[in-house]
């Protein structure tokens, strides 16, 4: 099961796990395009509701396990940014941010708890390297993302041995026209490029996979291009 599944990273995770043999249960809002994003794929079961909604996330779960019969994993990303100052930000965007980004990962965790013991599955929450670093006005994204890492390693403790949970924090991952970024843009990173939704997605697979990442649990994942280990002093 996927959150934010119909567009970029959880796109590109829900694909992965579909050419890897996997079936998967895509959630996301009402007219976000899942019908467009699957087509009619037998191994696609679109899932419309507000991840931050309890009942919804309860139904969703529930019609995860009876299309498939069980739950083998979930990888809890969807998420949102409202960027202002912090003197404009208001107490109902940052309760948004907080409901969608954080609070829905825990409403799904709870859900599927039952189901997951029962396959002995795992995990996956999409953080962000900005858990780590910032810029301006994200406090509302940033808290969230930090929470997520620390909301997976309290998962790990209280759902292990029968699930493993891990996170991933992507730096930037370009899901809009990779052509259009610059020579800089690349130049910037260590590794050579701007990330991109594949380089999260393969990251997001392994861990799912028992057979090769079943000694790793509560952990932090920074798939970056080596950006958070880059001091950067001003010119």
């Amino acid at each position: 099961l996927i959150t934010g599944a119909a567009h970029g990273i959880g796109l590109a995770i829900a694909n992965h796990l579909l050419g890897a043999g996997w079936s998967v249960a895509a959630f996301d809002l009402p007219k976000s395009g899942l019908s467009r994003a699957f087509g009619k794929s037998a191994h696609v079961v679109p899932i419309e509701g507000d991840v931050a909604d309890a009942a919804a996330v309860a139904r969703g779960v529930d019609r995860a396990v009876q299309a498939f019969g069980r739950l083998d994993g979930l990888v809890s990303n969807a998420g949102i940014m409202k960027r202002r100052p912090l003197g404009k930000l208001s107490l109902q965007d940052w309760q948004r941010v907080i409901d969608v980004n954080l609070t829905a990962a825990f409403l799904f965790a709870r859900a599927a708890e039952k189901p997951l013991r029962k396959a002995r599955g795992a995990i996956v929450t999409i953080a962000s390297t900005r858990a780590l670093m910032s810029e301006r006005n994200t406090e509302a994204y940033s808290a969230t993302k930090g929470g997520l890492v620390a909301l997976t390693h309290a998962l790990s403790i209280s759902l292990g041995p029968d699930v493993r949970v891990n996170c991933i924090s992507p730096g930037w991952i370009e899901t809009g026209d990779y052509r259009k970024l610059r020579k800089k843009d690349h130049d910037e990173h260590p590794a050579g490029r701007v990330g991109k939704p594949d380089d999260i997605a393969e990251m997001a697979a392994f861990l799912l996979d028992a057979e090769r990442s079943g000694f790793i649990t509560g952990a932090n994942v920074v798939v970056d291009g080596g950006m958070t280990r880059k001091m950067i002093y001003s010119e």
